[in-house]
């Protein structure tokens, strides 16, 4: 499935967000990540947000069960793009 996440948190501790993210995803713009990630993984990044998290703070995961669901248009560099050749 394709997921789009994206973070708020207090601006010392944003690193460890994107730390974790970067685990599973491609960092695309401040404190936003996305891609392909198997049920599995995905569970496992919930389960580490989830202890990241203090009060005041918040993640948002968006999850896309179809590519047919996905319209995504980039304008300028695609962060992504160094990631679909490997």
């Amino acid at each position: 499935m394709y997921v789009i996440m994206v973070y708020d948190l207090q601006a010392d501790r944003t690193h460890k967000a994107l730390k974790i993210g970067r685990r599973y995803l491609t960092h695309v713009q401040n404190s936003v990540l996305e891609g392909e990630i198997s049920e599995g993984d995905l569970q496992e990044l919930r389960g580490e947000i989830e202890e990241l998290l203090k009060p005041g703070e918040s993640t948002i995961i968006y999850e896309l069960s179809s590519d047919s669901l996905l319209n995504r248009t980039v304008y300028g560099e695609d962060p992504t793009e160094d990631q679909r050749f490997l």
